[in-house]
């Protein structure tokens, strides 16, 4: 029996560990092949052999514009065109709004907000010449929907990528191109051992506390993980998303609610 992403070609930034091998991993189940997009290429290289035959590795840096050209052209190359983008590489920071430095302002808007838009337009213009349209999925959060006291920066580059799927989506569907995003809530995770760090730093708490403090506040009654964002993932890069387009859907276990 053929998998709902049969035949096609993706490439997903950040992909080598954590929420973007998760979404790899069900791809490849899925019956797509699969490019590891990530700045680490020894990293993706191993997951990319862990994954099998239908993934490959790309290194990629999503603030080099050439980079990101090359990474598409990559997929060109191996799959004939790119029919799925996921653009999950993100960072996070947080500080009060006294402390912010414009270097962590800077880097957090190169990689999150720039990097998703600039390989958004790379995958768009390849999806555009070979004329079968595509799917763009957006890791957008929680975060975007609101401000936090300590988090204005990552919360203002994940209202940029909701908004910025919005009028992708609008200007990119006349070619076919479906572009919506993901909004995870709280995501369990090696990344969430810095996360508690920070808020321990600015909230005076001991380790651990906040991470614990977060999960008990989901209505589902824990964190997310991985696999609860896999299923939005294969469902938008499916063609029973056809007809929705510039939309954000909120995965979170009821963390918030629109």
């Amino acid at each position: 029996m053929n998998g709902r992403l049969e035949g096609k070609s993706a490439l997903i930034t950040g992909s080598a560990r954590g929420i973007g091998r998760a979404f790899a991993e069900a791809y490849a189940r899925e019956g797509a092949t699969v490019a590891i997009a990530d700045i680490d290429i020894k990293k993706a290289t191993e997951t990319a052999r862990d994954i099998g035959q239908r993934a490959y590795p790309v290194k990629m840096d999503v603030t080099d514009q050439s980079s990101i050209e090359a990474a598409i052209h990559a997929v060109d190359d191996n799959t004939g065109g790119i029919d799925i983008l996921i653009n999950n590489a993100a960072i996070f920071d947080l500080a009060p709004i006294v402390d912010i430095t414009r270097p962590s302002f800077e880097k957090l808007f190169a990689i999150n907000v720039g990097g998703s838009l600039f390989t958004m337009q790379s995958a768009a213009r390849s999806m555009i010449v070979r004329g079968r349209g595509g799917k763009i999925i957006n890791m957008a959060s929680q975060a975007g929907r609101r401000g936090e006291a300590l988090v204005a920066v990552y919360c203002a580059t994940k209202a940029a990528i909701i908004s910025f799927t919005q009028s992708a989506g609008l200007d990119l569907i006349k070619f076919g191109i479906n572009v919506n995003a993901i909004a995870p809530g709280v995501v369990d995770g090696e990344h969430w051992d810095g996360v508690d760090a920070l808020f321990a730093k600015y909230e005076n708490r001991p380790l651990g506390e906040k991470k614990k403090m977060v999960g008990a506040a989901v209505s589902f009654g824990r964190m997310g993980t991985a696999q609860d964002l896999v299923g939005m993932a294969v469902f938008l890069a499916s063609q029973e998303a056809d007809y929705i387009v510039g939309q954000t859907y909120n995965v979170d276990g009821g963390n918030w609610t629109t």
